[in-house]
């Protein structure tokens, strides 16, 4: 799964923030309070994000209702999953990205690595 462009991640992060289908207007018009943007524009990115399988769209009147196929998590795991492909060391990855991490984030690392050893039976 591909890093989301700059207005693409906008527009994702709307949608995961709100947990509701939205319109291009919707989308739009939150941006607005930030920075100038066109309708046309966001419509255009949302379509793009749907043609990439990251959004579904349903008819509401004469407007689409956009919403994230995915969760912010499951997005975020997928982008972290290809980082450890992409890589011939995935050991040295790992390391190095523990090294970074606060130590909130670590216990928060080693909270998933049990609860999935849980699930997993093992």
């Amino acid at each position: 799964m591909r890093q989301l462009g700059d207005l693409e991640a906008e527009i994702m992060d709307r949608l995961w923030s709100w947990g509701r289908p939205a319109t291009a207007r919707e989308v739009r018009d939150d941006l607005n309070k930030k920075r100038p943007i066109a309708y046309s524009t966001v419509k255009t990115v949302a379509d793009i994000l749907y043609n990439k399988g990251m959004l579904s769209r349903e008819k509401d009147g004469r407007a689409w209702l956009y919403r994230a196929t995915c969760t912010r998590q499951q997005y975020t795991a997928a982008r972290m999953q290809d980082a450890l492909e992409d890589n011939p060391d995935p050991a040295g990855v790992l390391l190095s990205f523990v090294e970074q991490i606060s130590a909130d984030e670590v216990q928060a690392l080693r909270s998933a690595l049990r609860a999935a050893k849980r699930r997993s039976g093992s």
